[in-house]
C-alpha cells in the first residue's frame, strides 16, 4: 500500500472516530439539556402560581373563583407561535392544585379532582418541604410519552396548605431534540468530510513531494538528466538537497573513472603513431620522408588537441542537470554569423549555400551551447559535401516541435552506422581524407538538445543527409 494511501487511513481513522464520539457525547447532552431548562422554566412558573392561588386556596374558594374558567380557556388557546421555525399551535401545559392532604382540588385538564395525588412524588416530597418533582410515562413502556412533573408549595405563615404542580409532556420538547440533533449531524459530518478533505489534500501532497523526489533519484540512477524538485523549506528541502549532493559524489566519482577509461583508450592510437613517427625521425631519412613523419605528427597532435577541448565541453554539458543561461535567440542571426565564420571553407569547395530560415524566428535557450550544436553540426556537413555541392538549412515545424534542419548533398549513411552517429567516439571515414574525426561533435549536439528539452534526429534523405536540431514548440519565442 502506498504511504499516501496509509497516510489518509490513519487520518480516516483518527477523524472518524474522534467525530463519532464527539457527536455521540453531544447528542446524548441534547436531550437532558433541553429537559433541564424546560423544568428550570416550570419551577417558576410553578412558585408564580403558588403565590396567586394563595389567597383562593386559604379561602376555601379556589373552586368557585374565576381560576377553573381561566385555566379551562388557557388549555383552549392556540398560540400560533413560531420558534425558531418550529410552529406551536396549542399550550402543553398541565396546571392541578391539591391541599395539604394531597386532595386535588383543581385541574385544568379536569381529570383528577377529588383524586388522592399524595402519593405522587411531586405532592408527596412538597408536603415534606422537599423538591417535589417526577416523570411519568402515560404509556408504560414508551419513554416518548413520559410527562415532567414540577410542584410548588403554597404557604401562608410558612405553613403548607397547598400544592401546585405544573406537568409538561415531554413529546412537546421532542421537535426541538429532534431539530438540534439534525443540525448536529449535518453540522458533524460536513466537519468530519472536511476533515477528511483535508487529510487527503495533505497526503496526496506529502505523497506527490516524495514521489517527485523518488523520480528525481531513479532518474540520476538510470544516468539520465533530472532536475532537482524544488521544495519550500523544511524536511523535504532538506532531504532533497541531502540526495542532491549524494547524486554529486557518486556520480563525480563514477565519471571521472569511466571519462579516465575512455581517454586512455582513445589516446592509445595516435599516441602510438606519434611515437612510431618520432622514433622514425631519429634514424636517417630522405627530406621528404621526413617531411610526412613530422606532418604525421603535426596531424596526430591536432587530433589530440580536439579530442580534449571537446571532451571538456561534452564534460561539461553532460553534468549540467539544466539550463543556466537561457536567452532570446534569432536563429537566422546565428546561422548567418557561422556561416560567414566557415566562409572561406564553403568558397574553397564551391559549395552552394542556402538558408531560408525566417528572420523573425526566435527560440529561448543557452546562446553559447546552440551556437556550438550548430557549429558542430555545419562542420560536420562540411566534411561530407563534395565540392561544388549543395547545403540548405531551413525550418521544419510540426504539432510537437520546431526542427532548425541542415541538408548536405553527399554520400548516404550506411545503415549500420545511422543509429550510431550520435554516439561517443563514433565517427566514419571523412570522404576527402579517408580519416575519421574524434567521434564526439554529434554526441555532444545530442547532449545539448537533450538539456533543451529537445533530441538530434539524422536521416537520409534523396541525395544527402539531413540533420534536424528539434526543440520543443514551447521554446519559441
Amino acid at each position: 500500500m502506498r504511504l499516501g494511501m496509509r497516510i489518509f487511513l490513519v487520518y480516516f481513522l483518527f477523524v472518524g472516530l474522534a467525530g463519532y464520539f464527539l457527536l455521540s457525547t453531544v447528542r446524548e447532552q441534547i436531550r437532558p439539556v433541553v429537559r433541564q431548562s424546560s423544568e428550570e422554566t416550570l419551577v417558576d412558573t410553578a412558585n408564580l402560581l403558588a403565590e396567586i392561588l394563595h389567597d383562593d386556596l386559604k379561602a376555601g374558594t379556589l373552586a368557585q373563583g374565576r381560576l377553573p374558567a381561566l385555566l379551562k380557556a388557557y388549555g383552549l388557546r392556540s398560540p400560533g407561535a413560531q420558534i425558531w421555525g418550529l410552529g406551536k399551535d396549542q399550550v402543553s401545559h398541565r396546571i392541578y392544585v391539591t391541599d395539604a392532604h394531597g386532595v386535588v382540588l383543581l385541574d385544568s385538564s379536569g381529570e383528577a379532582v377529588g383524586k388522592d395525588y399524595s402519593r405522587w412524588n411531586d405532592v408527596y416530597l412538597t408536603l415534606r418541604g422537599q423538591y417535589g418533582a417526577r416523570s411519568t410515562r402515560s404509556i408504560e413502556g414508551d419513554e416518548s410519552s413520559s410527562v415532567m412533573h414540577v410542584a410548588a408549595p403554597i404557604l401562608d405563615d410558612g405553613q403548607i396548605i397547598g400544592v401546585v404542580t405544573v406537568a409538561k409532556p415531554n413529546q412537546s420538547l421532542q421537535p426541538y431534540i429532534d431539530r438540534s440533533e439534525r443540525h448536529l449531524f449535518t453540522l458533524g459530518l460536513a466537519l468530519i468530510g472536511l476533515g477528511l478533505l483535508v487529510g487527503a489534500m495533505l497526503s496526496w501532497w506529502l505523497a506527490r513531494s516524495l514521489r517527485r523526489l523518488t523520480r528525481y533519484a531513479q532518474t540520476v540512477s538510470a544516468g539520465e538528466r533530472a532536475e532537482l524538485p524544488h521544495y519550500k523549506g523544511g524536511e523535504l528541502a532538506q532531504l532533497a538537497h541531502a540526495v542532491a549532493r549524494m547524486r554529486t559524489e557518486l556520480e563525480g566519482k563514477a565519471y571521472v573513472e569511466r571519462y579516465v577509461h575512455t581517454l586512455t583508450h582513445e589516446l592509445k592510437s595516435p599516441l602510438a603513431a606519434i611515437r612510431g613517427a618520432a622514433e622514425l625521425l631519429q634514424g636517417d631519412m630522405p627530406a621528404a620522408q621526413r617531411a610526412r613523419f613530422a606532418s604525421n605528427i603535426e596531424g596526430e597532435s591536432e587530433r589530440l588537441q580536439q579530442m580534449i577541448e571537446r571532451l571538456l565541453d561534452l564534460a561539461r554539458v553532460e553534468q549540467m542537470q539544466r539550463l543556466d543561461d537561457e536567452q532570446s535567440i534569432t536563429l537566422a542571426s546565428l546561422l548567418e554569423a557561422l556561416l560567414a565564420a566557415h566562409g572561406p571553407r564553403i568558397q574553397a569547395a564551391g559549395l552552394q549555400v542556402r538558408q531560408q530560415v525566417p528572420a523573425a524566428l526566435k527560440v529561448k535557450g543557452d546562446p553559447f551551447l546552440l551556437r556550438q550544436a550548430v557549429n558542430n553540426v555545419l562542420d560536420n556537413a562540411l566534411d561530407f559535401t563534395p565540392a561544388g555541392g549543395a547545403l540548405l538549412f531551413e525550418v521544419v515545424r510540426d504539432e510537437a516541435w520546431v526542427a532548425v534542419s541542415l541538408f548536405n548533398q553527399g554520400p548516404a549513411i550506411p545503415d549500420y552506422a545511422l543509429g550510431r552517429v550520435s554516439e561517443r567516439f563514433y565517427s566514419l571515414p571523412r570522404p576527402a581524407t579517408g580519416r575519421k574525426s574524434t567521434g564526439l561533435g554529434l554526441n555532444f549536439v545530442a547532449e545539448v538538445m537533450h538539456l533543451h528539452g529537445g533530441e538530434l534526429r539524422v536521416q537520409n534523405l534523396g541525395e544527402g543527409v539531413r540533420v534536424s536540431l528539434c526543440l520543443p514548440l514551447r521554446r519559441l519565442v
